[in-house]
C-alpha cells in the first residue's frame, strides 16, 4: 500500500481502468432485469423519459428554437413545449422531433465511450450537469420530482461513494440508457406520438420512423455494449 510522505498529497488519477469485461457484462444483465421485470421497469422508464425529453430540448435549443419548458408526467410520458415562433415543419423541426426516441441510446453511447476511455467517474458529473440544465426548464409536473431526485441521488454518490461504487453506477446508468432505448422503441413503435407528428409533417409513414428508431437504438446497444465489455 502506498503511504504519502509527510507534506505530500496523493493526486487522483485523471482516468480509471475500465472494469473487466465479465463485470461489465454482469452489470448489463442486472440492467436488463430492471428493464424487463414489470415492477422494476417504471424506474428505468422514467429515467428514459428524462433522456427522451432532454434530447428534444438539447437539440431544439442548439437549433435556435425558443424553448418554453419541459413537462414530465407520472405515466413516464412527456412533452417539450416550444414558443409560438417555432415552425411546425422544416428539416430542423423534423430532426428535433426525430431525436427523442434516439436520445437515451445516444446519451448511453456517449457515456459508454467515456467509460471505455477511462472516464467512468466523469460520466456522473456530466449527467448531473445535464440534469441540472433540464431541471431549470422543467415546468410544474411530475418531472420536478423525478429530475431533482435523480440529481440528488447522483450527487450523493459522487460525494460519499468510493471510486469503485461510482464506476458501478456509471456502468449501470449507461446500460439502462442503452437497453431502455430499445425497449421503448419496440413498445411504442408506430403508436408513438412523435411518429404521428413526423408522419403528418413529412408524409413519411409512421412505420418508417418506428423502424429507424428501432435500428438506431439496436445499433447503439451493439456499439455501446462492445465498448463496455470488449477490450481492444
Amino acid at each position: 500500500m502506498y503511504v504519502p510522505s509527510p507534506g505530500t498529497h496523493e493526486v487522483p488519477q485523471a482516468t480509471q481502468a475500465p472494469l473487466p469485461g465479465a463485470a461489465a457484462a454482469l452489470i448489463g444483465v442486472a440492467a436488463l432485469i430492471v428493464v424487463l421485470v414489470p415492477f422494476l421497469w417504471p424506474l428505468a422508464e422514467h429515467f428514459n423519459a428524462i433522456a427522451h425529453e432532454g434530447a428534444h430540448a438539447l437539440l431544439g435549443g442548439a437549433m435556435g428554437f425558443s424553448l418554453v419548458g419541459v413537462h414530465l408526467y407520472g405515466d413516464a410520458s412527456g412533452v417539450t413545449e416550444w414558443g409560438p415562433a417555432t415552425p411546425d415543419t422544416g428539416a430542423r423541426r423534423t430532426l428535433t422531433r426525430f431525436v427523442g426516441y434516439l436520445g437515451p441510446s445516444g446519451f448511453g453511447l456517449c457515456t459508454a465511450k467515456l467509460i471505455e476511455t477511462g472516464r467512468g467517474i466523469t460520466v456522473l458529473w456530466i449527467v448531473i450537469l445535464l440534469l441540472a440544465l433540464l431541471f431549470v426548464v422543467t415546468r410544474k409536473s411530475f418531472g420536478i420530482f423525478t429530475v431533482s431526485a435523480t440529481i440528488a441521488l447522483l450527487a450523493l454518490a459522487t460525494r460519499y461513494a468510493h471510486t469503485g461504487l461510482e464506476e458501478l453506477i456509471s456502468y449501470g446508468l449507461t446500460w439502462l440508457l442503452l437497453l431502455s432505448g430499445v425497449r421503448v422503441a419496440v413498445a411504442h413503435g408506430v403508436n408513438a406520438g412523435d411518429a404521428a407528428n413526423l408522419s403528418r409533417t413529412t408524409h413519411i409513414p409512421r412505420l418508417i420512423w418506428a423502424l429507424l428508431w428501432l435500428a438506431g437504438t439496436l445499433l447503439a446497444l451493439v456499439i455501446g455494449g462492445k465498448w463496455l465489455v470488449l477490450r481492444t
